[in-house]
């Protein structure tokens, strides 16, 4: 498959179109229910096509993947502007991710246990998720780094990812989340981030900073393993 900066814009199209058909029977008759045939059927190109840009199911996710995070990154940016609060610019971010999201509950739902499954390409954790959570990432970075938190240089490193994992951790509530306007999710966001402003400023007192250096030293071993 040609990279994005060799594609023309009339092969950008046409992926563009078979990504979006692909979201429009997902949405519809469900992942597990909708085939490759189907979704080049709906797109008006033939089934080679659709392989030709998306080498199975799993690539058209990744394409949702890529484009729900593009927006967040682009609406959370307009939110941290002047922004300095940590506890802030924190919930703004994971506030806007619930918004972004919230078109594709019902079909976040249908996937997810495909994407629960620890060898699925659809899983957060899997290597072709990397772009997207390298993204989710770098939004998380630009929390810290433009916030008034005063931190350790290698709690601020790390933080990010950290934030990124409690990101997930939203998620999957939002995922089961029945509630009208998933409003739990939205509640538990209200909750859980002046928890973990205090802990971030907390970190450096020396009671609470030792505690630290054995999660950072955790995360260290678990990337080597």
């Amino acid at each position: 498959m040609p990279e994005p900066a060799a594609r023309s814009p009339k092969a950008e199209q046409t992926r563009a179109s078979i990504a979006e058909a692909a979201m429009r029977l997902f949405r519809r008759d469900g992942y597990d229910k909708t085939t490759m045939r189907a979704i080049a059927r709906e797109a008006g190109v033939s089934v080679g096509n659709a392989y030709y840009y998306f080498a199975s199911k799993e690539h058209l996710i990744q394409a949702f993947y890529d484009s729900i995070q593009a927006e967040h990154a682009a609406a959370a940016s307009t939110l941290l502007a002047g922004q300095r609060s940590f506890a802030a610019r924190l919930h703004a971010v994971l506030e806007t991710w619930l918004q972004v999201a919230a078109p594709d509950h019902e079909f976040a739902g249908q996937f997810f246990r495909n994407a629960a499954e620890p060898t699925s390409p659809l899983s957060p954790f899997s290597p072709e998720s990397a772009r997207a959570r390298e993204a989710s990432i770098a939004v998380m970075a630009q929390v810290v780094d433009g916030s008034d938190l005063k931190l350790a240089p290698a709690l601020r490193r790390e933080l990010p990812e950290l934030l990124w994992m409690v990101q997930m951790g939203v998620v999957l509530f939002w995922v089961y989340d029945d509630s009208a306007g998933q409003a739990r999710s939205h509640a538990l966001v209200d909750k859980v981030v002046p928890m973990l402003d205090r802990l971030a400023r907390l970190s450096r007192l020396p009671v609470v900073r030792g505690l630290v250096d054995d999660l950072l030293d955790l995360m260290t071993t678990l990337r080597s393993v």
